[in-house]
């Protein structure tokens, strides 16, 4: 996938790779905030909603697979309008979420959210405001209330995890 930034310039967009979200993060990696930054400026490029959701749904086809033992009842999110399973692993003091989604655009949403969270610190993700983040992109405003409320409920669960990740240790 590419875009074009605000200088005309093209880049080629890569998102939830798996090295790109295993890797362990360093101090050169972006903070939420820039790739928040980046996912607006992604979606400032494409104008109309017809063009966010098909690049939400992209996000979706460039997410790693999930492995089967993490394709339990477990690890569903509640409330979504398809079938979302969320994981994680801690690693070295940050949490790396896995997911997949049956359908198209619960895949993408989760996967925009990967980008954001994934591989941060649980004091990092508990800090962030989601729900302005996604206003920020205009998300919550071009789903339906079901789908939008099953992207609270998967935002929910990252945060569930970080708070679980900061009591237990």
């Amino acid at each position: 996938m590419h875009d074009r930034n605000c200088l005309g310039t093209t880049r080629k967009v890569v998102v939830n790779r798996r090295a790109a979200y295993l890797a362990t993060m360093t101090d050169f990696s972006p903070t939420i905030e820039e790739t928040l930054a980046e996912l607006v400026e992604s979606f400032d490029l494409l104008g109309d909603w017809e063009g966010r959701i098909g690049y939400v749904i992209d996000l979706g086809k460039d997410l790693a697979p999930l492995p089967e033992r993490d394709r339990i009842e477990a690890n569903k999110v509640p409330g979504c309008a398809a079938q979302v399973w969320l994981s994680q692993r801690q690693a070295d003091g940050r949490l790396v979420f896995f997911a997949d989604s049956d359908s198209a655009l619960s895949k993408g949403n989760i996967a925009l959210l990967l980008q954001l969270y994934s591989g941060r610190t649980p004091d990092q993700i508990l800090a962030f405001d989601a729900r302005a983040a996604l206003d920020r992109l205009g998300l919550p405003q071009a789903l339906t209330p079901q789908r939008a409320n099953g992207l609270n409920n998967m935002v929910g669960r990252i945060r569930a995890a970080a708070l679980a990740a900061t009591a237990s240790g």
